[in-house]
């Protein structure tokens, strides 16, 4: 039930919710973003009854997530705390591509104060799809919301409640694409109500968001990129990363944090030249488990793309 005085804020994104085709059983040849957020809420009945008429669009930025960047992380890190800190706002929803939105997640979760609910949502379908997923996500997200106790960084996609760290995209087209792996989903939205089987996400400190507020108008954010360990891997990328200035390295093992022989000895190399490495697993379940003796350290547990996010936040504040 919706508290009185309080309001939603859902700001935009683009993505695939925010998609259109010119056929209507279209749904892969479509082009994302391009509608806007109020209009998107416009188009799903009882969403404004749901939130007591206290539902407000704001549209931060209108991509396809593929596209994401750190401007547009810049901008919606620093729209959420703005509206984190007003007192008659009970929390927000973020309309975001599914191709990474894992990411963004995990980036928000890091940087912002969270003592209300951070609810991204999606869509696997664009708006004209003949039975579009977009506006049943966006129901849900808003009743993830208004749930008692409800706190932290989560997205909500085909009825699943995720927290941010552990969310994955695991299918490319199928509406249910998204998972928590081993952990599983915090919970379920079930007509309207959520079922809750593991406790709301804590949220952090906001400490990486002072230095992205100082570094507001710098578009000069640490270099850190993903390289892959696999059959035949060779380090030359490596070497050519490291002469081009990167910053940070996270690669994607084998198992449980393996890399090919040659492809470990450039990563040591970028290592004693300075460049901060982090290795975890390129599985989809499961972390690496650290040895005694590693000679490069792991990322705690987190996937690929989301331990470049944690040693890019690590690279910011120490700038």
């Amino acid at each position: 039930m919706q508290v009185s005085g309080q309001k939603i804020v859902v700001l935009g994104t683009g993505g695939t919710i925010a998609g259109t085709s010119a056929q209507a059983g279209d749904n892969i040849g479509y082009t994302a973003a391009q509608v806007g957020v109020a209009q998107l809420l416009a188009a799903v009945p009882g969403l404004q009854a749901l939130a007591g008429g206290m539902l407000e669009a704001e549209q931060v930025a209108q991509v396809d997530s593929k596209d994401m960047d750190d401007g547009v992380w810049r901008a919606l890190a620093l729209r959420c705390a703005h509206h984190l800190a007003d007192p008659d706002v009970r929390g927000l929803v973020i309309t975001h591509g599914t191709d990474t939105l894992e990411e963004t997640a995990w980036f928000l979760h890091e940087v912002l104060d969270v003592s209300k609910p951070v609810v991204l949502t999606c869509a696997m379908r664009p708006a004209t799809a003949l039975t579009p997923d977009g506006p049943q996500n966006l129901l849900d997200a808003v009743a993830v919301v208004l749930a008692p106790g409800a706190t932290g960084v989560m997205a909500v996609a085909a009825g699943e409640v995720h927290a941010a760290r552990y969310v994955q995209k695991v299918h490319p087209y199928r509406v249910h694409a998204f998972t928590s792996g081993d952990a599983g989903p915090l919970g379920w939205v079930e007509e309207g109500h959520v079922r809750l089987v593991q406790n709301w996400p804590v949220g952090q400190t906001g400490q990486a968001l002072g230095a992205i507020k100082e570094g507001a108008f710098s578009a000069d954010w640490p270099w850190v990129e993903v390289v892959l360990s696999h059959a035949g891997g060779q380090g030359r990328g490596v070497d050519a990363l490291v002469r081009a200035g990167v910053q940070g390295l996270v690669v994607a093992c084998t198992g449980n944090g393996t890399i090919h022989q040659a492809l470990e000895a450039a990563l040591l190399r970028a290592q004693e030249a300075g460049v901060r490495v982090v290795r975890a697993t390129r599985c989809a379940e499961g972390q690496v488990l650290p040895k005694p003796g590693d000679a490069l350290p792991d990322s705690q547990g987190l996937s690929p793309v989301k331990a470049r996010v944690a040693l890019l936040l690590d690279l910011l504040q120490a700038d």
